[in-house]
């Protein structure tokens, strides 16, 4: 029998455990700092920044409560979702009848303290909205099942009307794993995503959205499968699924090149939580792309077999299959939320260029800086916003028009998940905090949209939201902005660079010349971007990687290879080729990108590269060529490599397994080899 004092022992080392694994169960009750302006004040002092730096405070309860999300626009005024009536169908219910709101934050006499909210647009259709993107009038919402789409034409700060839908019918209503926020990316499209209870995509007309690739937008294996990344035109037409199978994939950001990050929530408590580079047109692994199964019985049996704990995250993402992108980033556990690039010169350089991102399980605010490596990148961690106070949940992150930082405090002593501790809406608290250097006002640079040379400048900022005014400005005035735009392109900054190329060679009979000087340019990010401008304006992407194939950079080889994917030239087989005899055998994000090049032409191209390789394909480039195959040519060879003496125990189980991804009767044969030669061995 169990003593009282072995109970209480139990009970707080399971109470220790609940906290440590699931930061979105309520521990605490009652905010201890109390509510209102005065506590918030107190409340901030508790939030320490990296040297040079201070948190303040912009904001608090009753002006915002629950800051769900937010953007800034490019009059730095603050602009928040908010989740009042969040998880409506728990047991305390709907707190705001009237349904949620968006409020707009203003310091009108420039303290730094907000002293102004005003309610954009109330109402049930937005409740706890997930996403906000402010673009000019245009608001977009994202907010399960929809994504909707406010105007403000008459510049009140009010919308005009009830939303118009962009898209519809996304599953994770009232779920953390919904529809998640838009940005708008330097070639002037949108980029979003959804969690894995998202599932599809809906045109307004009730109908499934069919990408540019032809498949339907349902994640039901054929071929996407739990989490979705997206991108599409500003109208919501041409939508491409960039990446597939994450598991909470809570928010994305675009830099100036092009290049998406993202954040990923493992299942909950198991330290897996982790930072994506999204490699386009990728899988990320959360589960089995054949089966849909999960990575839980995997990971038991690894136990069994004695595999030490570090190697938990690596089959919680299916790491070891072929066909799965690397995690650019693990972070341990988390409740990841808000992202964001921060390319202003505001801050310090470690973090000029650089990811920022909220992390609301663990109370902390971080950078990862990142490196090349090989064709992909390595991360790192820096502390930007630590504390010691356990009701700092980070929601969002946003860079204001002067480069100052601004952090959303959904505020509570837990997060996502069932529940939340003020279940009134007179004890609901919520914070903004500003972060910059010390003793630095907050200003508004002038913007002045009126000719080329003010709409170049606004290009230059660090806000989204004035550089998507700054982009439409600039392409509404075409062949009269080229002068501009040609300065800005020769600028220092590879930033600024690459935000003059999207916008040159956009210019109708300009794609071309400007192209063609990015991919001769020295710096290897703006020849990447100068590549995916090719793809995405169906340029002689060919000729282009024909130039590129040799490039010293293995990151723009990995993009060469990407370009390859679903072009059907005669020609394609013979260039991947090209690029499958760079390989080294080390570098898993070269290999994935040349898996990905070879999508609908696998056998063409593994041919291509036999051909050439000849009787020199077992080595280890060669053997993770064939791994990563999925070439009716590669079962033999696998057969070949898996049975051969000299291969370790674990490469042959790899080789097997790389079979299960193979179809045909190719493979059918070398699995009756491969039993054969098992039985006689």
């Amino acid at each position: 029998m169990t003593s009282r004092p072995q109970l209480a022992r139990f009970l707080a080392l399971s109470f220790a455990s609940a906290l440590a694994f699931l930061p979105c169960l309520a521990l605490f009750g009652a905010n201890p700092a109390g509510v209102g302006l005065e506590a918030a004040k107190a409340q901030v002092r508790s939030l320490k920044a990296p040297e040079g730096l201070e948190v303040t405070l912009f904001a608090a309860e009753p002006m915002v409560v629950n800051p769900a999300n937010m953007d800034i626009d490019a009059r730095g005024r603050v602009w928040c979702t908010e989740g009042a009536n969040y998880r409506v169908w728990q047991k305390w219910g709907k707190l705001r009848p009237d349904g949620d709101r968006i409020v707009i934050l203003e310091d009108t006499d420039g303290d730094g303290l907000a002293d102004k909210s005003t309610t954009f647009y109330q109402g049930n259709e937005i409740n706890t909205a997930l996403g906000i993107c402010v673009l000019g009038d245009k608001v977009i919402v994202s907010c399960s099942p929809n994504i909707l789409v406010f105007t403000d034409a008459n510049h009140d700060d009010h919308a005009d009307g009830p939303p118009v839908k962009l898209f519809t019918g996304i599953k994770g209503v009232d779920h953390d794993h919904g529809a998640h926020a838009f940005v708008f990316g330097p070639d002037g499209k949108l980029y979003f995503n959804m969690g894995n209870e998202g599932r599809e995509l809906h045109l307004p007309s009730g109908a499934l959205v069919k990408d540019r690739d032809g498949n339907e937008v349902l994640a039901n294996g054929r071929p996407y499968r739990q989490g979705l990344a997206f991108r599409c035109n500003l109208d919501g037409s041409g939508v491409e699924t960039i990446g597939w199978n994450f598991r909470n994939n809570y928010e994305l950001c675009v830099d100036s090149f092009g290049t998406v990050w993202q954040s990923d929530n493992d299942d909950d408590g198991n330290r897996g939580v982790r930072i994506n580079y999204v490699m386009e047109f990728g899988n990320y692994g959360y589960t089995d792309e054949l089966t849909g199964a999960g990575w839980s019985e995997a990971w038991k049996q690894a136990q069994a077999k004695k595999a030490p704990e570090s190697e938990r995250p690596a089959y919680h993402w299916h790491q070891s299959d072929p066909g799965v992108v690397p995690n650019l980033l693990v972070t341990g556990n988390g409740s990841p939320t808000g992202i964001a690039i921060y390319e202003g010169s505001l801050l310090p350089a470690p973090f000029q260029n650089q990811i920022l991102h909220c992390d609301a399980g663990p109370r902390v605010v971080r950078a990862y800086p990142v490196a090349p490596d090989g064709a992909g990148y390595s991360a790192r961690t820096v502390d930007f916003i630590t504390t010691s106070d356990n009701w700092f949940r980070p929601s969002d992150v946003c860079v204001a028009p002067d480069g100052s930082v601004y952090v959303a405090d959904w505020n509570d002593s837990g997060v996502g998940g069932h529940f939340m501790a003020d279940q009134a809406l007179d004890k609901m608290t919520g914070r903004v905090y500003r972060v910059a250097p010390k003793g630095h006002k907050a200003a508004v640079p002038k913007l002045d949209l009126s000719g080329a040379a003010g709409a170049a400048a606004a290009l230059r900022s660090p806000n989204q939201a004035t550089r998507y005014l700054a982009w439409q400005r600039l392409h509404e005035l075409g062949p009269k902005a080229e002068p501009s735009l040609k300065k800005l392109w020769s600028s220092k900054k590879p930033q600024d660079r690459a935000r003059a190329l999207h916008l040159l060679a956009r210019m109708p009979g300009k794609e071309e010349r400007y192209v063609q000087q990015a991919e001769k340019d020295a710096d290897s990010n703006i020849r990447i971007a100068g590549l995916r401008i090719a793809r995405d304006l169906n340029l002689d992407v060919l000729g282009k990687v024909r130039k590129l194939v040799n490039d010293p950079s293995p990151q723009v080889r990995r993009e060469c290879a990407l370009a390859l994917r679903h072009n059907m030239s005669p020609e394609t087989p013979k260039i991947w080729a090209a690029l499958a005899a760079l390989h080294d055998g080390k570098d898993r994000w070269y290999l994935e990108a040349l898996g990905i090049g070879a999508d609908k032409q696998e056998d063409a191209c593994l041919a291509a590269w036999l051909a050439t390789a000849k009787d020199q394909w077992n080595t280890p480039a060669g053997r993770d060529i064939l791994w990563r195959s999925r070439s009716r040519q590669a079962p033999p060879l696998l057969v070949k490599l898996a049975t051969d003496k000299n291969t370790p125990a674990a490469e042959r189980a790899r080789y097997i397994r790389s079979l299960d991804f193979i179809k045909g009767p190719e493979k059918d044969a070398a699995l009756v080899e491969l039993l054969t030669k098992g039985v006689q061995q």
